[in-house]
């Protein structure tokens, strides 16, 4: 089934070109069946290469899936056309009386500043605290998860004395949780960040599990136990190009990074990197809205109760 969202977005055409089944807003509209509504709020500078990686994700479940996207603010980006923002973006205002199916809030790159900081930190609390009550369940990526275990359970990070950045080993730690059903023993995960979470306190918190981890990269799939909400604690949207590009960047900058891990064929930046978690980042995503979304949403969202997928 496809994804619905506008025809004019530049994510369309891209997806289109890889046989990727985007569905116009005018067709949708003439099927009888009533397609997931799933909000996304996006805090990455480049909005648009952030929408094209979520949406192919997305794009490979057998659900019809509707599309909207949230901005934090209405300020100009600077690497993201104004026009494109007000084209396809909603305010907050606009949506907060409103319930969805699902909502994924993106990382930023904000992960050297103290949470009280951030410009827009009263802002991404307010959004937090309303999706417990207006969303059957919300997935929290990388510096989002960070945040939302600082504000919803107290558990704070710490910044790392150098980044992690590659492509990861990772383990199961619960067979049989929905969420990872079709995965294997040991999959990879693209991680690039300075902060942590110290895996200890997840694990001694009552009210969060942890569901898949790594030794190098620490907890990755983290859900609290009425599975309202998932952490992911890595980046399995990233396109195969994005670690080295990020990489070429900070050596432009003279930043002198350290090379990937696990991502260069043979550890060479001259060569290709590895693509090694494609298929697992599709069964996230796709198990994610099955099992925590679909299983337990309501038909009607006006008339709005939480459930679990457990109930």
């Amino acid at each position: 089934m496809p994804i619905n969202i506008p025809d004019q977005m530049p994510a369309t055409d891209t997806l289109r070109r890889e046989n990727i089944f985007v569905m116009s807003e005018s067709r949708a509209s003439t099927q009888q069946i009533r397609p997931m509504k799933l909000l996304l709020l996006n805090l990455m500078p480049n909005k648009i290469e952030t929408e094209t990686q979520l949406l192919r994700l997305l794009s490979n479940t057998p659900l019809q899936v509707d599309v909207e996207f949230l901005r934090i603010h209405d300020k100009e980006s600077k690497s993201t056309p104004q026009r494109h923002m007000n084209s396809f973006y909603r305010d907050f205002d606009d949506i907060k009386d409103l319930n969805f199916d699902g909502l994924i809030i993106t990382g930023a790159p904000l992960g050297q500043i103290d949470f009280d900081d951030v410009s827009y930190w009263s802002d991404i609390k307010k959004i937090f605290d309303w999706s417990q009550k207006h969303v059957t369940s919300t997935l929290f990526l990388c510096w989002a998860a960070h945040a939302a275990f600082y504000h919803l359970f107290g558990i704070k990070r710490y910044i790392r004395d150098e980044k992690i950045s590659g492509v990861f080993k990772h383990y199961r730690r619960k067979i049989h949780d929905p969420l990872l059903r079709g995965f294997d023993d040991e999959f990879w995960v693209p991680h690039s960040r300075f902060a942590q979470i110290n895996i200890d306190d997840i694990t001694n918190h009552p009210e969060l599990e942890i569901l898949a981890d790594s030794p190098k990269a620490g907890a990755y799939v983290v859900v609290n136990k009425d599975r309202r909400n998932l952490f992911v604690l890595g980046h399995p949207e990233y396109n195969v190009t994005t670690l080295d590009d990020e990489y070429q960047r900070d050596l432009k900058a003279g930043l002198d990074p350290k090379i990937p891990q696990g991502y260069y064929n043979n550890n060479d930046p001259q060569e290709l990197p590895l693509a090694r978690w494609r298929s697992h980042a599709n069964l996230l995503l796709n198990n994610w809205l099955n099992y925590y979304v679909y299983q337990v949403t309501p038909y009607d969202l006006s008339d709005f109760e939480m459930m679990t997928p457990w109930e």
